[in-house]
């Protein structure tokens, strides 16, 4: 595991921590396979530790966690979504950079 800001969720925790808080939620839909998922952590570890207690940022592993990638459409790998009050506002598929996702936070 990278950086201790980035929260690990799955199906079971994932309305408790994305969907039911109102601070801003980062959410990178991942897998262990995924190369490019690989590539992005460490972007989405630095973002997790420069916005720590604003934006809680969160990693979901797609193969465990199948319900939240299925109910939020996602089909590409790594898929990140920023969540404002419970709804998705911004989304990014594929490898991109940390200013493209704060962007997604309105940063």
């Amino acid at each position: 595991m990278g950086s201790s800001h980035v929260i690990e969720v799955n199906d079971l925790n994932f309305a408790q921590e994305v969907l039911q808080t109102d601070t801003p939620v980062l959410v990178d839909f991942s897998a262990s396979w995924c190369a490019p998922c690989k590539r992005l952590a460490p972007i989405v570890d630095e973002i997790a530790a420069e916005t720590a207690g604003e934006v809680k940022v969160v990693k979901l592993d797609v193969d465990a966690s199948p319900e939240a990638a299925q109910r939020f459409g996602i089909r590409g790998l790594p898929t990140v979504v920023a969540f404002q009050k419970g709804e998705p506002v911004g989304r990014h598929v594929g490898l991109t950079n940390k200013k493209t996702l704060l962007a997604l936070l309105g940063r």
